[in-house]
C-alpha cells in the first residue's frame, strides 16, 4: 500500500486529509543474536516491508486507531488514562508509545491514526518495531517534537519492555530508525555507535518464514535474556559483552549447564558478528558463509532456540548455495524465518529446491520473501 492509499484510507475514515504520514521498515538480522540485550553486536538489514501511517491532530487528548489490516477495527483511549488491555493486543503498542513519548514530551496531544503494515506478524522480522518507530514518527510530525533517530529506538524500546512486556533489545528499533539503503548495519548495542558496509550489488537477501509460529512474549524469549543476566553475574562482569572464551572455561564449574551453553552462545556471536562486518569489507563470501554456519549451529546447540522445520530449512539452502553465500536462522527464535544472503543468480535454484522438500518433510507451507534494503524512518536521507 502506497502513502497516497493510507491518505485514501484516511480521508474516508475521518473526513479529512491526514496531516503527516509516515514509514518505518521492518528488518532482518543477518547475523548477531539474542546479543542485543546483552550489549554486544548485532548486523541488521532495514528491508522494503513495513508499516505506513496518516495520521492527523485531535485537540481533545484522545487517541483514535484505524487498523486497516484487522478489518479497520477501531479503538481509541484517552491520554489521561492509558491502562494496558488484552484486547486488541495491537493497541497496547500505540498506548506503549504514547505512554513513554507524553512523559518526555508533555506538549504531545491527540490524535487520529489509520495504521497499516506488511511485516509478516509472528515471522521475525520486527513488525512491532517497526509499528513503534512509525508510531514515533508520525507523533514527532504532528507535534514538531524534537526527537532523533537514536531516542526514537529507544522510545520504542521502553514501551515494548514496560508497556507491552517482552523484554527486547535496541537492535530491531534502531534499524527500523536508522537503516540505510543498500547497506547492513554493524550495531554496537552498548553504546549504540553504528558501522555500515554496502552489500554485493549481485547478492540478494531471501527470507523464508517456515510458518511455525512463535510469540515472544509467551516464548522462552525472556528467560534466554535472564540465564544470560545469570551467567554474567556468576562471571563477574557487566554484561556477556565482557566475557570472553578464557575467562567462561575458568569459571565454567560455578555455571549450571544451560547458564554455560548461553554465554558460550553470546560470547562466540559476537566475535562471529564483528568478523562478518570484515568478511564483507573484503568480499570474502566463503567467510561470510561459514560464520552464518556457526551462527546457526550455536543457535541450534548453545542457545536451544531452533525448531526442526527451520534446521531443515537452513539445511536445503546450505546444500543448494555452498560457500557462495550463508544461511542461517533470524530472529528470537522458536519458529520464524530463515535468513540467506546469496548470489541473484541462484534464487530460483533455491526456491524450487525449499518448494520440492520443505512441505514434503514437514507439513508446512512455506512463504519466501525477496527483500531489497530500505531507509529508516528517521535516516537523514529519507
Amino acid at each position: 500500500m502506497t502513502l497516497a492509499d493510507i491518505s485514501s484510507l484516511f480521508s474516508a475514515y475521518f473526513n479529512t486529509t491526514p496531516e503527516v504520514t509516515s514509514h518505518a521498515p521492518g528488518r532482518v538480522n543477518l547475523i548477531g543474536e539474542h546479543t542485543d540485550y546483552n550489549q554486544g553486536f548485532v548486523f541488521p538489514v532495514a528491508i522494503n516491508f513495513g508499516t505506513d501511517i496518516a495520521a492527523a491532530k485531535r485537540h481533545d487528548g484522545i487517541v483514535k486507531v484505524v487498523a486497516v489490516d484487522y478489518d479497520n477495527e477501531c479503538a481509541s483511549f484517552s491520554l489521561d488514562n492509558i491502562q494496558h488491555q488484552p484486547q486488541p493486543g495491537w493497541l497496547n503498542y500505540v498506548k506503549g508509545v504514547c505512554q513513554v513519548v507524553k512523559a518526555k514530551y508533555p506538549q504531545l496531544g491527540g490524535a487520529n491514526l489509520v495504521v497499516t503494515g506488511n511485516v509478516p506478524q509472528g515471522a521475525g522480522l520486527s513488525s512491532s518495531a517497526s509499528f513503534e518507530v512509525a508510531i514515533i514518527s508520525a507523533l514527532t510530525q504532528l507535534y514538531e517534537l524534537n526527537i532523533e533517530g537514536i531516542e526514537a529506538a529507544l522510545l520504542g524500546q521502553q514501551a515494548e519492555n514496560e508497556f507491552v512486556g517482552c523484554s527486547c533489545g535496541i537492535m530491531d528499533q534502531l534499524i527500523s530508525a536508522l537503516g540505510k539503503h543498500g547497506k547492513a548495519m554493524l550495531l554496537d548495542c552498548r553504546d549504540l555507535s553504528q558501522r555500515f558496509i554496502d552489500l554485493p550489488e549481485d547478492f540478494a537477501i531471501m527470507i523464508i518464514n517456515s510458518n511455525v509460529k512463535r510469540g515472544l512474549v509467551d516464548s522462552e524469549y525472556n528467560l534466554r535474556r535472564q540465564q544470560c543476566e545469570a551467567a554474567a553475574r556468576k562471571l563477574g562482569v557487566a554484561s556477556l559483552r565482557d566475557a570472553d572464551t578464557e575467562l567462561l572455561e575458568a569459571a565454567k564449574n560455578s555455571l549450571s549447564e544451560n547458564e554455560y551453553k548461553r554465554a558460550r552462545h553470546i560470547i562466540s556471536e559476537n566475535a562471529r558478528t564483528t568478523a562478518m562486518f570484515d568478511a564483507l569489507a573484503k568480499g570474502d563470501m566463503a567467510q561470510v558463509s561459514q560464520l552464518m554456519a556457526e551462527s546457526h549451529i550455536s543457535m541450534r546447540d548453545d542457545f536451544e532456540i531452533t525448531v526442526p522445520p527451520i534446521d531443515f530449512l537452513v539445511e536445503i539452502i546450505q546444500q543448494e548455495i555452498g560457500k557462495t553465500g550463508g544461511v542461517r536462522m533470524t530472529g528470537g527464535g522458536f519458529g520464524g524465518c530463515v535468513v540467506a544472503l546469496l548470489p541473484k543468480n541462484l534464487l530460483l535454484g533455491v526456491t524450487k529446491q525449499v518448494e520440492d522438500k520443505y512441505y514434503a518433510r514437514t507439513g508446512l507451507k512455506q512463504k519466501v520473501y525477496i527483500c531489497t534494503t530500505n531507509q529508516g524512518a528517521f535516516d537523514e536521507n529519507t
